[in-house]
Formats: structure tokens, sequence, C-alpha cells
């Protein structure tokens, strides 16, 4: 199998993506952690770029492995230019995953791009409206597995919710998850409620949701572990927080499960808002139409030179 190198930088959310895409191109991904030498340094990364030199010096010291590579992969702004350093040093092609503002677009021979960042068009610059995903079937059935090892309940018709926590566009306040699971129990009396919480859940939220009668609960401040794979994949509905773009992102690429936000966003000036619009009006939210990135994918696959 041919093989991508994925510059990381360290973050699970950007490493998983850039690790997705290696897998719908049918790569091998190979990670290499990279870090800039400083603030300044990546400030200087701008400038340089829009000058056309690309400096390794700008980064503290990192070995990529030798071997046949067929592309350089990167997620986010902390390795958007050293993906065009390498692959400049290397000869190979580029590309990276979320919108590389500031960088010249025009250089990378392919931009996967949130619709929600209304990236402009270009040739190399393909939209996609959720963030990517792991789409290996093994990953699921295992997941599968290791929640029926916790759960050994019923599975028809469950209701499973997906509780985030608060950033600067959203809000989680206690008096609201209970109003939210007020209603959400009303509407599906008779079927089993499960739900997980993550690391941004504040404890006060945590306490609103250990007095519902859940058939399974996963409260991530006192137990690490993912049932996400289950839910998604065993699950009929889906109620996940508006904030949480991956979750929302996963939630409407796999499984069959209709899947429904619980809307906890402050104003609508802002990413998450357009991300949930857009959803909406794809009907992945809502209904049950899962989005397919193999057209785009596809097309990345002609940009970096595995197709013609």
């Amino acid at each position: 199998m041919k093989k991508a190198v994925i510059l990381t930088d360290g973050k699970a959310g950007h490493e998983n993506q850039s690790k997705a895409f290696a897998r719908a191109l049918g790569l091998e991904p190979v990670l290499v952690q990279v870090a800039f030498k400083s603030k300044i340094a990546k400030t200087l990364s701008y400038l340089l770029d829009w000058l056309g030199i690309y400096s390794k010096h700008l980064f503290k010291p990192h070995i990529v492995p030798q071997g046949d590579y067929a592309v350089v992969i990167g997620t986010g702004s902390g390795v958007f230019y050293a993906v065009k350093v390498l692959a400049q040093g290397r000869h190979l092609p580029s590309a990276v995953i979320l919108y590389p503002r500031g960088y010249k677009l025009a250089d990378y021979s392919c931009i996967l791009a949130p619709s929600f960042d209304q990236p402009k068009r270009a040739p190399n610059i393909l939209p996609i409206p959720v963030n990517l995903v792991a789409m290996d079937e093994a990953f699921y059935q295992a997941g599968c597995e290791s929640f029926r090892a916790r759960y050994a309940g019923e599975t028809k018709n469950a209701v499973a919710v997906i509780i985030g926590g608060p950033n600067g566009h959203a809000q989680m306040e206690p008096a609201w998850i209970k109003a939210q699971l007020d209603a959400l129990f009303a509407q599906t009396q008779g079927r089993p409620h499960w739900v997980t919480t993550s690391r941004r859940t504040p404890a006060a939220v945590d306490a609103v949701v250990d007095a519902y009668p859940w058939d399974y609960q996963l409260c991530y401040a006192r137990e690490k572990y993912n049932p996400i794979p289950a839910f998604v994949s065993l699950a009929e509905t889906l109620y996940v927080t508006a904030e949480s773009t991956g979750m929302l992102s996963e939630t409407c690429s796999r499984g069959a499960a209709r899947v429904e936000v619980l809307d906890n966003l402050i104003g609508q000036d802002h990413k998450f808002a357009r991300f949930v619009k857009n959803l909406r009006e794809g009907g992945y939210v809502g209904g049950n139409r899962k989005v397919d990135l193999s057209p785009i994918f596809a097309q990345a696959a002609c940009l970096v030179g595995l197709q013609k």
C-alpha cells in the first residue's frame, strides 16, 4: 500500500481527520509531529509563504521517515505551512483539511474546506459539509462489541443523547439541559435512553443528567470510555448539542439514525450556526440522510495525482 505523510500538531481532532482522509484515498498514514519554535515563527510563516520561501527552520527539529510517499497531508493552522515546506522539499503533492486562511491557497494541490468557513471557489478547493470521520467498519464493530459488554439491555428504538460543553458561541447551563431532557423524555416514553457527556461538560450539568432514569449512562468526568461508535451504530434517534461539530459530523456520516440538534448556540452569525444550518438544509439533521463524501474523495484523488 502506498503511504501518506501526515504532519500533525498533536491534536486528536486534527490528526483523526488527516488519517481518515489518507485512508479514504487508499493510503497508509505515517504520522510525524511538528511544531513551530515560537508564536513569532508561526507569524513569520505567513510572510514567508507569500514570498514563496519555504523554511524548515521555523519548526522544532523533526524527522520524516525515508520512504516512497504519495502525498503530504495536514489539518489545522499549526501544520498548514509545514505541509508546503515538506511537499516542496520532497516534490510531493500537498493536501490540507480545514481552511488555510492567511496562506496562499493556490499552492496546495487540494484543500478540503468546511462549508461553514465559506471558502472561495477555486479548482483545488473542495467544500465539505462535515468534519472527516473514520469510515472503518471494523472500528464501529469493535465499538459495538465493547458497548455490549457494558450494556445488556434493549437496543430497539433506542434514543441516544450526546452532550458537549460551552464555548464562546454556545451555553451549557443546568436549567437549559433540564428543559431539553424533560421534553425529550416526554416525547420518547417507553424507549431505551442512553447518554454520554464529554470532557467539556460542566459538573453542574453532569449533576442534572444524573437525575434522569437512563438505561445507559456515561459520565466522562467519572469514566473515560467512548460509547459513541455504538450510539451511532445502534440508536434509532440521536440528539447532539449544537456546538459538538465533531459529534454532529460523525452522527450525520455514519449509521442510519435520525439526528436531532439540541440548540445551545448563542446568536447565529458564526461558524457553529452556519454548520447546523447547512446540515438542516441538506437533510442530514431532522432526517435520516447521511453525508456521502465519496465523490469528493474521488476529486481529491485526481488533484493529488492518484487518479486521472
